[in-house]
């Protein structure tokens, strides 16, 4: 299979176009830099050139880490829903399967209930910006393209938001955050490129898909699991209320509780290579 992939040298864009190629795929990547076997992603331009493509992986987005100012916010936004809309218009005549990336950020906060795919949007920043994220994508259904938007959820492994957690552990500086009681729904970056593959060679696999790991856990089951694998203590907690003043509205990003299912990829038969948080840091 032909693949591009849009965002491809960001963190997941790399680990799907490397494990896509060991699969024996052969995989274009789309970047705004371009490079060495990579096409331009130009902001400017109307449309992508997606000749030759049987299938289009889209991870592009602005990174939410950062003050949310304004103008950040605005970015996150219009970089997601801009590309997927390029996407989406560029795809006539050529690819039919899209796999375009969301969160499980769409759910908002939810306490207590458990999420799965059929569970409806949340309110806040991140939910509202899943929701306009996974309609720009939308027409692309009805252009008789199969159409799968993966909600992903916390990413573990050696790079990505881990990258910036590892090393406070490390320090001895870890705890749990606020309450410790709010639900995280994590999945290792292998599992995430895993289920993006997975998606684009079995035709069945259409719609929502969670990308989670099979069992969610609360943000102190979190710590003290990472806190095991990396032997060091995690004894100081971060009141809730010290987070929302230094991160603004960034801070529900760790605050809220999303509790989500991947119902649909083990329903489908996906198979976790790291099932678990614990295997998946240990990875």
């Amino acid at each position: 299979m032909n693949i591009g992939v849009v965002g491809a040298t960001g963190y997941i864009g790399q680990r799907v176009s490397r494990m896509a190629a060991e699969a024996g795929h052969h995989v274009i990547g789309f970047s705004r830099r371009g490079g060495t076997g990579l096409r331009v992603l130009d902001p400017s331009s109307g449309t992508l050139d997606l000749s030759g493509l049987d299938a289009v992986v889209n991870l592009a987005g602005e990174p939410i880490l950062g003050l949310w100012t304004k103008a950040k916010k605005e970015a996150i936004l219009s970089s997601r829903v801009g590309v997927t809309r390029r996407v989406v218009e560029s795809l006539r005549d050529g690819p039919r399967v899209l796999v375009n990336a969301s969160a499980v950020g769409f759910y908002g906060d939810s306490g207590e209930r458990e999420l799965e795919e059929s569970s409806s949007a949340g309110s806040g920043f991140l939910a509202d910006v899943c929701r306009a994220w996974e309609a720009a994508a939308m027409p692309a259904g009805q252009e008789g393209v199969r159409l799968v938007r993966l909600r992903i959820g916390f990413v573990t492994g050696p790079g990505g938001a881990m990258g910036l957690v590892r090393p406070v552990f490390k320090a001895g500086l870890g705890g749990k955050l606020g309450s410790g009681r709010q639900w995280m729904s994590c999945i290792h970056v292998d599992d995430v490129a895993g289920l993006i593959l997975w998606a684009l060679e079995n035709p069945a696999v259409r719609g929502a898909v969670n990308a989670v790991n099979p069992e969610p856990l609360r943000n102190s089951e979190f710590t003290r699991a990472l806190a095991h694998v990396l032997r060091r203590p995690a004894i100081l907690p971060v009141p809730a209320v010290a987070i929302r003043l230094a991160l603004g509205e960034l801070s529900c990003v760790v605050l809220d509780s999303l509790r989500v299912r991947p119902v649909a990829a083990l329903r489908g038969g996906y198979v976790f290579r790291h099932p678990t948080l614990e295997a998946g840091l240990s990875a």
